[in-house]
Order: structure tokens, then C-alpha cells, then sequence
């Protein structure tokens, strides 16, 4: 389908059970009305039958990673063994085959209903320090105008700071990492709290990524309290784990210092519990008690496919439904997450079927939201800045007749 400009929306349902027309006007939403029963014209689009929500955004992804696992067939297992998988795999292809699996799950992002995507993008020890960033620079320049992406330069332990500070010049927008992983890591925290402030960009860290061990985010909240750039803390599984003094005063400090916290459920629940095979914690940041807490938060897909999470949708209704049957968030707090809060964190600008927010917006088939997110229609349009870029439809014919009409 072309991409158009339609000049209203026209029967949507809202989350809240309103039906209204939206108008749309310079790719921001200008008016919400109840609606008319006017027919719907030429230059608008005919929503009836479809929920209409803010476009979702993915706040943590590895778009370099996406769509790797039917290539490589890692084994099963924690963290460090997805690691090594994944460092024997990238040693031998080069950037051109990043570049095509990730233009294949932005794809796949767009047409579920996501138009701002945060990805990390490794920056190797050894080899091409900008290999990642500059295949996912060209993604990002092809998907401009219908999803906003940004990358950060995700540096291992093993990473030298001239590496990160290339990846940077290549096109990364943030500084990242996994200090968890080092065997000093708050020495590895502050390394990398020392490039961005010397380049003045924002950061997203890789935090805590461990059940049993990890204490950097508290350290990462004293030392940007006073900071203005954007920040957020991925992942923070250790928080599941934690006292509850010791969670009260980390989650005071973090929301103290506008930290914003990513939960990734789908990749936690597969890498975390290993070890654990009675009991088996589920290994999700208390979204929750951090809200509780005033701490901002999001969600999200975090790998899709790839050795550190072999399913995947690149789905913000399937995040969303692991936030509520496995993270115990209220529904509307589970698509807040993947939304609205997931903007918030990414320092991004509204978007919602509200007067003056972005116009970028998803109309799923669905009455409500607890469907959508049960059954994650496939039937959707997707639109960014006010334009259609994506549109899925579906046909379906289930034979219901009874068995005594069959055999007449």
C-alpha cells in the first residue's frame, strides 16, 4: 500500500471505550471528538471495528542480533553462554548481513504497530570497532520519517574507551554497556560514566543483569544525580532479588537522579534461573514497586530470535502480556510500559490519540484493550508522523456448522 496522509481518523475506539474521530493535521493530532455519523470521505481513513492506541516504542533492542538464531542454533543456557555463542557467530560475517537481518526486524517492528526503536549496538575488542554502528546507521537513514532509532554503543569490559569513543563518531547517539560483566564493575561503571560526560551524550547501560550479584545501579543513580542527558538502566534484574531495604533505598536514589528503568521480560525469563531449577525465579525488574517508587519505566522486546532468546515477535502486545501473566502489572500499566512509558524514558515526545501528542498511532482489530493484548490481532495500521506506513490484513473462514447439517 502507498503511504497516505489521511486528514482524520474516523470510529475509532479508545482504550477508555469512546468513539471518536481524530483529526490529524502536520503529523500531530489536532482534535478528538465523539463521532460523527457522517460518511467517512476520501482523505480519511475509516476506523470502525478498531482500537486505536499511541504507536508502542521498543526502548531496549539488538537489531545487530535480530533474526541470528536459525544461523547459528546456539545451545540453551544463561547469559555467558549466549555470549559465546554470539562472539564465535559475529567473528565471521561481516556488515552487510547485519544490515539485512536488521532491516527485516525493523520491518517487523513497523508493521506490529512500533515507530521508535532504541538499539544497542555491540562495539567488538578486537576487529572493526564500527562495524555494528555504521550497518545500523544505514538501517536507521532507510527507515527515516516512519520509525526513529537510536543506537548506542554497547561496549564490553574488553572494549578500550578509543573504541567506544569511534563508535560514537560513527553514529552512535549513547554510551552503553554491561558493567556487571567486568571483574571490577563499578571501575568498568565509571569508564564509561567518564566518555559520555566528556562527549555530553546521554547513556543506557546494560544493569545488574544477574539474580545473585550486582550492585552498579545505585553507584550509576550517585553519579548522574545531577546530571541532564538522558539516561536509562536496562534490564536490573538484581532488583527482583533485592531486601526491601535495600530495593527502597536503590529505587529513591534512581528515581532521585530521572534514571529511567527497561524491563525486558521475554529475554530475562529464558536467561535468568538457570541455576535455579527448584523455584525458578522469574528474573523481571519490579516494574511495580518502581513506579511506586517514582522511578520512570518502561519495557522491552529486547532480542528477538537470536542466541539470547530463541522466540520473539517483535511485539509490543507480547512484552505487554508477559508484563501482566508473569510481572503482575495491571493491563493498562503493561501497555503503558511499552507506550507511553517507553517514550518517557527514551526522552521522547507524546504519542497518543490526544490533542497536540504525535501522530503516531496504531489501530489494532479489537474492542478493547485486554483483547489486544491477549490476542495480538494481526489486523493493523500503523501510522508515524501522521502517515500510513504499515497495514496488515487478514482473511479467516472457520467451517461452523453442525454435524447433522454436514451430513444432510
Amino acid at each position: 500500500m502507498d503511504t497516505t496522509t489521511p486528514s482524520a481518523l474516523r470510529g475509532a475506539t479508545l482504550a477508555d471505550g469512546r468513539i471518536v474521530d481524530v483529526d490529524l493535521a502536520d503529523g500531530n493530532v489536532a482534535a478528538v471528538r465523539a463521532a460523527a455519523p457522517d460518511p467517512v470521505g476520501a482523505d480519511e481513513l475509516d476506523l470502525r471495528g478498531h482500537l486505536l492506541l499511541g504507536a508502542a516504542a521498543d526502548p531496549h533492542a539488538h537489531l545487530d542480533k535480530a533474526l541470528s538464531w536459525d544461523a547459528i542454533r546456539p545451545p540453551s543456557g544463561d547469559l555467558r553462554t549466549a555470549i559465546a555463542a554470539w562472539r564465535a557467530y559475529v567473528a565471521v560475517i561481516d556488515s552487510a548481513e547485519i544490515e539485512q537481518r536488521a532491516l527485516r526486524a525493523v520491518e517487523e517492528y513497523l508493521a506490529n504497530g512500533t515507530t521508535a526503536i532504541r538499539t544497542h549496538a555491540d562495539v567488538p575488542a578486537e576487529g572493526d570497532p564500527v562495524r555494528a554502528v555504521a550497518a545500523l546507521s544505514r538501517v536507521r537513514d532507510r527507515f527515516a520519517g516512519r520509525v526513529d532509532i537510536e543506537i548506542v554503543a554497547l561496549a564490553g569490559p574488553d572494549t578500550s574507551d578509543d573504541r567506544v569513543r569511534a563508535a560514537l563518531d560513527a553514529g552512535a547517539d549513547l554510551v552503553g554497556g554491561a558493567p556487571h560483566l567486568a571483574d571490577d564493575e563499578l571501575a568498568d561503571l565509571h569508564r564509561l560514566l567518564d566518555i559520555a560526560e566528556e562527549r555530553g551524550v546521554g547513556v543506557d547501560l546494560h544493569v545488574d543483569e544477574d539474580l545473585h550479584r550486582g550492585a552498579t545501579l545505585g553507584a550509576y543513580a550517585a553519579r548522574t544525580r545531577e546530571w541532564t542527558v538522558v539516561r536509562s538502566a536496562g534490564h536490573c534484574v538484581r532488583l527482583s532479588t533485592m531486601p526491601r531495604q535495600r530495593f527502597d533505598d536503590v529505587a529513591a536514589a534512581v528515581a532521585e537522579a530521572g534514571i529511567g528503568v527497561i524491563a525486558n521480560p521475554m529475554t530475562n525469563l529464558w536467561l535468568q534461573g538457570w541455576d535455579d531449577p527448584v523455584g525458578m525465579p522469574r528474573g523481571i525488574a519490579p516494574l511495580d514497586r518502581l513506579r511506586e517508587a517514582g522511578v520512570r519505566t518502561a519495557a522491552g522486546g529486547d532480542n528477538v530470535r537470536d542466541p539470547f532468546n530463541p522466540l520473539g515477535r517483535a511485539d509490543a502486545f507480547e512484552t505487554a502480556m508477559l508484563l501482566v501473566v508473569a510481572g503482575h502489572l495491571a493491563i493498562d500499566e503493561a501497555w503503558l510500559a511499552v507506550s507511553a512509558g517507553a517514550r518517557a524514558v527514551l526522552g521522547r515526545p507524546a504519542a497518543a490519540p490526544v490533542r497536540g501528542a504525535e501522530a503516531s498511532l496504531l489501530a489494532v482489530r479489537a474492542a478493547t484493550l485486554p483483547e489486544a493484548i491477549a490476542t495480538a490481532p494481526a489486523d493493523r495500521i500503523v501510522l508515524s508522523h501522521g502517515r500510513v506506513v504499515a497495514r496488515t490484513t487478514t482473511t479467516r473462514w472457520v467451517d461452523t456448522a453442525r454435524g447433522k447439517e454436514l451430513i444432510a
